[in-house]
Parts: structure tokens; C-alpha cells; sequence
């Protein structure tokens, strides 16, 4: 044997496991509070029932936009997203800039995102502003954060840092099952059956 691989640092299984076991521990601090929120909002998407009999609130109110304010949102590379801007610093809108239209002396915009929605209409010969918000209700918030629903780069982030989490998480589990030899055997036969169950119910109860 040359000195070389007597040098080389033998693989340690003890000191592998430990690791991983330590990760599973940290990942799951941040993936256990996730998959409660997600598990409990995915209940809430497959039972909107439940909350049959709360309503958005819905309100309108005015606001002026000067001639001034008017004009440099013309010139602006899109005059429909500068016009939300200027609304949005007057009053409160539920949402994020969705989509706007500028024909003739009328602008047509919309705001969109789980909190609510939001449609103005600006009338650009007077400056004259009518906005109409929905704001959401709760089971509506937690069902359109749920999906991800235009609810911004911020949320979309947390939805993909969950779903790598709670994929690292998974697979340091199934390395920890090797570290238990008596159960092995019957964990691969649950994980076997659980993919079984789930491939059933997709080809023969799914419609």
C-alpha cells in the first residue's frame, strides 16, 4: 500500500451520520413551521366552504391628480404604471400593479395580490379618480399566499426556499433510515407502499 493511500482519512460512517443527523435537527426548526402554515392553508384551499359567509370588504373612494402630475406621467416609459404610482402615494391600495390602459383622456388600472384588488379609473382631462378596493378576506389571503398567486418576488422566495428545505430535510431523512438497521426493511416497504397509494389514487380516482 503506498504512503499515500495510508494517508488518505478512511471514510467515517459514525461521523456521516451525526452530521447528518445534526442538519435534519437545523433544517427542521425553519421546514416544520413552513409545513404547518402550508398544510394548514392547503386544508383551507380544498374546503372554501368553510368560509362561505365572509365577504371582501369593498370600498370607493376619490382622488385628484394635479396637471402636473398628469403630464409627467405621460412622458413616462409607461404612463399607466406611473399614473399607480401617483394614485397609490394618495390612498391606499390593496395589491401590486397589474395592468393599466391610457386611451385618450381616460386611464384604466388595475391593482392585483392577495391582500386585495384594486381598480382606478382616472379621468385625465380633470384629474379626477375613482378607486374601488376589494380587500380580501382572511381564508382568501391564506389561500392566495398558498399558491403564490401574485403575491410578489419577497413571497415567492419563501415558497422556493420551503420547497428546497423541505427536499434537503427529506433526504437527510432517507440517509438517517440506513442508519437504523433493524428498521430499514420496514421503512422502504411504508415509503414503497405510501408511492403506490399515491400512483392508485392518481390513475384510478383522479378524474
Amino acid at each position: 500500500m503506498s504512503k499515500a493511500k495510508a494517508d488518505r482519512p478512511a471514510f467515517n460512517k459514525g461521523d456521516f451520520y451525526r452530521t447528518t443527523r445534526m442538519l435534519h435537527a437545523y433544517f427542521s426548526a425553519f421546514a416544520f413551521i413552513a409545513l404547518i402554515f402550508f398544510s394548514l392553508t392547503g386544508v383551507l384551499l380544498n374546503h372554501p366552504e368553510w368560509f362561505e359567509s365572509y365577504k371582501p370588504r369593498e370600498a370607493e373612494v376619490s382622488v385628484t391628480l394635479t396637471p402636473a402630475d398628469i403630464a409627467t406621467a405621460k412622458t413616462a416609459s409607461e404612463p399607466a404604471r406611473a399614473l399607480g404610482r401617483l394614485i397609490a402615494a394618495k390612498t391606499s391600495l390593496p395589491g401590486a400593479y397589474g395592468t393599466g390602459d391610457v386611451d385618450g383622456d381616460q386611464a384604466i388600472i388595475r391593482f392585483d395580490g392577495p391582500k386585495g384588488t384594486s381598480d382606478v379609473t382616472i379621468d385625465l382631462a380633470t384629474g379626477k379618480a375613482q378607486v374601488r378596493t376589494t380587500r380580501a378576506s382572511f381564508n382568501g389571503l391564506m389561500m392566495d399566499l398558498h399558491r403564490g398567486k401574485n403575491s410578489g418576488g419577497a413571497w415567492r422566495f419563501v415558497i422556493d426556499a420551503t420547497a428546497y428545505v423541505v427536499l434537503v430535510l427529506s433526504i437527510l431523512g432517507y440517509i438517517l433510515f440506513f442508519s437504523l438497521r433493524f428498521r430499514l426493511k420496514t421503512s422502504l416497504i411504508l415509503t414503497g407502499a405510501s408511492l403506490a397509494a399515491l400512483a392508485a389514487v392518481v390513475m384510478l380516482l383522479v378524474p
